[in-house]
């Protein structure tokens, strides 16, 4: 049971929905904003939107429904590995670019102000010119950034859930951010992957809380709803997030459990949603 003063400072931060884990009960990616509306979200957040959706479309669906789009991943164009992006990867410099500037475009359609600058995959152990490509690619994307008036964000993947993702250390990410040195550059601490990284999660939060610019969550190791079973107490760690300064969105990163509108249950109990 929450106390009343735990109640109201988590009330404060905002929940968005991710489309790529929520609403998966259809297929139909634009239908998946209208579910998130009607279950009660206000905002949504996911990967860049698959080739057969137009930007159009999705302005379209975003206006009739009312919500905020608050981050999409950046791209991925012709990234090697599928999924991951290609930021750290040499000889895709020119890649990363592209896809950076189309996000860039469908980003500024949505008025979505962040963009996950995915860093990708790496066969074997990491090596200098992955590091000097990465950096070089991120001070290039902060440049552009700034142009648009939009943040970037890296987020380190652990490496059960992402096997040889470049980023996978929260030392690296916090060292490259200070090095490039853009406030249009921070950290997306995803507490999931955080917990499986380096756990001790309450100074995580106090050490990396000047650098953070988005939340995701999901419970550790099931990656369902965060009032499963599993690892981490997320009341506790809701609060001191806030407690630490961080009042902006929540993406809600999980698979759901029995169903997305069946999961949402624990907004509620955690006291954002009264009236839910």
């Amino acid at each position: 049971m929450l106390t009343s003063h735990l109640r109201s400072r988590i009330m404060s931060l905002r929940f968005c929905a991710n489309l790529n884990f929520m609403f998966t009960e259809t297929d139909d990616f634009l239908e998946r904003y209208r579910l998130a509306k009607a279950a009660g979200f206000s905002a949504v957040e996911g990967a860049f939107p698959p080739d057969h959706v137009s930007v159009a479309d999705l302005v379209k669906v975003r206006e009739e429904t009312g919500l905020e789009q608050i981050l999409m991943n950046i791209a991925l164009g012709n990234a090697p590995e599928g999924q991951c992006g290609c930021a750290a990867i040499p000889g895709q410099e020119a890649n990363f670019r592209k896809n950076l500037e189309k996000t860039v475009d469908c980003a500024k359609a949505l008025n979505c102000k962040k963009i996950h600058l995915m860093a990708g995959k790496v066969n074997g152990p990491t090596t200098a010119q992955h590091d000097v490509t990465y950096l070089s690619n991120l001070k290039m994307a902060a440049t552009i950034l700034e142009k648009n008036n939009l943040l970037g964000v890296i987020e380190p993947i652990n490496q059960y859930s992402v096997p040889g993702y470049y980023l996978s250390c929260y030392e690296k990410a916090i060292a490259t951010l200070k090095q490039i040195n853009s406030p249009h550059l921070k950290l997306m601490l995803d507490l999931f992957h955080a917990q499986h990284i380096r756990g001790d999660l309450t100074n995580a939060i106090r050490s990396y809380a000047p650098h953070i610019g988005h939340v995701q969550l999901a419970q550790v190791p099931s990656r369902n709803e965060p009032d499963t079973e599993g690892e981490i107490n997320y009341p506790y760690v809701l609060h001191t997030l806030e407690a630490n300064g961080y009042t902006d969105w929540v993406g809600c990163e999980y698979k759901p459990k029995a169903g997305s509108v069946q999961g949402l249950g624990w907004l509620r109990d955690f006291g954002y949603w009264s009236q839910k």
